[in-house]
């Protein structure tokens, strides 16, 4: 039997959520009323819109009508994933949009721009008001290492998307089944905990991951070292070097690479200081 819940609105993440919605669905009506160019920059930016703003009003009817709890998944660990992946997606549309898609003169790009922002703005308040605190009970996604595996995913698939610029070279070739091999464990362990999964494992599964985020920190590691040698060892920046230069599109996976490998490190660093299974209810 269908229950509303009107509390689930009234409460400060229900506001959040609404304004989200709200922000998010005047940003794309507002981005595709002239069109959307057919490149990778505008799609990228009206995905994002939309996707969240279709997966947040999900949220939000399921938590309304008391369906959540029904469902056989953990609904505060999808949740949680959701509101950081969100808010690394709608920064990003965000960034991309305000460099690359907005001049001095192009007042609907603008106010694109900033609702953009104010819609980044409620993910990442949203994210710090569902964040464990110590001493409270917690689920794994709503942790500082739940977050991490979060970004991992997140900065390795833009790091992905990016690749087919390397893939001519052998360590190149390296590079991307590093940066595979580590995302597809971490999306694993997400899959896993959403799915409660995890406390079915073994108890020994914890020396498994503690390897295993050794290993990402050392796979990353090479990676960071290789590109930069690579590719820039003797190759200064050109002149002129475009919007678009390629030696501009290695440094940012370079760059990304640096990123990430810190996110590992800081991972590991959780898991090997306290690492346990979590239990869901």
């Amino acid at each position: 039997m269908v229950t509303l819940d009107f509390k689930t609105l009234t409460t400060p993440v229900g506001i959040l959520r609404i304004l989200e919605v709200i922000f998010t669905c005047v940003t794309f009506s507002v981005f595709a009323s002239d069109g959307i160019w057919p490149f990778p920059y505008p799609v990228w930016c009206m995905f994002t819109w939309c996707f969240c703003f279709g997966v947040s009003i999900f949220i939000l009817v399921l938590d309304f009508l008391s369906l959540s709890s029904k469902l056989p998944i953990s609904w505060n660990d999808l949740t949680a994933f959701f509101v950081m992946l969100a808010t690394l997606m709608v920064l990003s549309a965000s960034i991309i949009n305000s460099i690359f898609l907005t001049c001095e003169n192009c007042g609907k790009e603008i106010v694109v721009s900033v609702i953009s922002f104010l819609a980044f703005i409620c993910y990442a308040v949203e994210v710090g008001l569902t964040l464990a605190k110590p001493g409270e009970k917690s689920y794994f996604l709503s942790t500082v290492p739940g977050l991490l595996k979060v970004l991992e995913i997140f900065v390795a698939c833009i790091i992905l998307i990016h690749c087919p610029i390397i893939q001519y070279h052998p360590a190149g070739l390296w590079c991307i089944a590093v940066f595979s091999i580590c995302l597809i464990f971490s999306i694993f362990l997400m899959i896993s905990t959403i799915g409660r999964m995890l406390p079915r494992f073994p108890a020994s599964v914890n020396k498994f991951l503690k390897a295993c985020h050794l290993l990402a920190v050392l796979m990353y590691s090479t990676a960071a070292i290789i590109l930069p040698i690579i590719f820039f060892w003797n190759y200064p920046r050109p002149y002129p070097c475009e919007r678009y230069c390629l030696w501009d599109l290695l440094l940012f996976i370079c760059l990304m690479t640096c990123f990430n490998l810190i996110a590992y490190i800081v991972d590991a660093v959780y898991s090997f200081k306290s690492i346990s299974l979590p239990t869901q209810t």
